[in-house]
């Protein structure tokens, strides 16, 4: 016997005569639908709604609470998550970006300047002092070399006046018919050689002090300096960027470009300002510690050399005391406790 297939409502759907699915049919079957969902879930949370194979509207689905406290809400397209948490990648790109711009900009000014074709910002006070104080250090550099090359000759002297008074003095005890000879040369080389490292200690003290001036504190300022040549020339790149938008058309689109070569033009006006100032202080600064400090260190020679060749050791101990010069020379041996004595 046959038996009737058992027949849902949810199973039947009726189509009209154009082809159509019928809505009344469809309405039905969405409530049907609901009363089989279990309890948790009511269409207030999910809708699905039906449509012909022809149409090309696309389903809409609102879910409620979901992970995180965050709501998503899609609409006939891909799911899109915020993302708040910045790119470092994008970041280190950014900065490669604006360096790169940024160099681009300043090599095509220094050419611009090089080739005759672009104007340059000239403080000429500030250029010429500038000028003076590198033609100085070369000056400074070649008195410093020409001190080395003294100190080294005068400590092989120094060194050779040592070796000869301990021969004389070995040949003092040796010869008895040339004892006193000997012994005269001999004591006349030691006093020399220690007058020598007397001075070659006040020398060496000069050398260290126009050392210092040069390799450290005038090139501290000359670092200065190429800061403020950097800032001169990137204030300059971004003033002609300015100029050659200023001569051209104004509208929507070259408006903004203005405004933004406008700001930046302003932030290197202030850096080139401010870079300005600071060299300014620096040479007047280091104008007056290089005249404290040469005036003193070029006493200090002279005192010293000129004490030494007139034989007056007094005069020479005492003007390494008055300037606070160790007696001890690195590289020469110090004196015997004999001699000390």
């Amino acid at each position: 016997m046959a038996q009737e297939s058992p027949k849902n409502s949810a199973a039947e759907i009726p189509v009209t005569s154009n082809g159509e699915v019928d809505d009344a049919h469809e309405h039905a079957y969405n409530r049907d639908l609901k009363h089989s969902l279990p309890s948790g879930l009511g269409l207030s949370e999910t809708q699905i709604t039906s449509h012909g194979f022809d149409s090309t509207k696309e389903g809409v689905t609102e879910a409620g609470a979901s992970q995180g406290g965050q709501r998503t809400h899609t609409k006939g397209g891909p799911v899109i998550l915020a993302d708040e948490i910045k790119n470092p990648a994008m970041e280190k790109l950014e900065l490669v970006r604006k360096w790169s711009l940024n160099t681009y900009k300043c090599t095509r000014q220094i050419i611009s300047e090089k080739l005759g074709r672009g104007s340059r910002t000239v403080d000429l006070e500030l250029e010429a002092q500038i000028d003076i104080l590198r033609d100085n250090k070369k000056k400074y550099e070649n008195i410093l070399k020409l001190a080395q090359t003294l100190s080294t000759q005068l400590f092989q002297m120094v060194h050779t006046q040592k070796q000869l008074g301990d021969a004389f003095a070995d040949l003092s005890l040796k010869s008895l018919e040339l004892h006193e000879e000997f012994g005269y040369n001999a004591d006349t080389q030691k006093l020399l050689a220690k007058n020598g490292e007397t001075l070659l200690g006040a020398i060496n003290f000069f050398i260290a002090s126009v050392n210092t001036l040069v390799n450290k504190t005038i090139e501290d300022t000359l670092m200065t300096v190429k800061q403020y040549e950097n800032a001169r020339v990137e204030y300059d790149a971004y003033r002609t960027d300015l100029e050659e938008l200023n001569l051209g058309p104004r509208d929507a689109n070259t408006l903004p470009k203005i405004e933004q070569s406008q700001h930046l033009f302003q932030i290197h006006k202030e850096k080139y300002d401010k870079m300005r100032s600071d060299v300014s202080v620096k040479l007047k600064f280091l104008e007056e510690n290089k005249v404290k400090v040469l005036r003193n260190q070029l006493v200090l020679f002279h005192s010293a050399v000129a004490a030494y060749f007139a034989g007056n050791q007094k005069q020479l101990e005492l003007t390494l005391k008055q300037f606070h010069v160790r007696l001890k020379t690195p590289g020469v041996d110090a004196p015997s406790w004999l001699e000390e004595q």
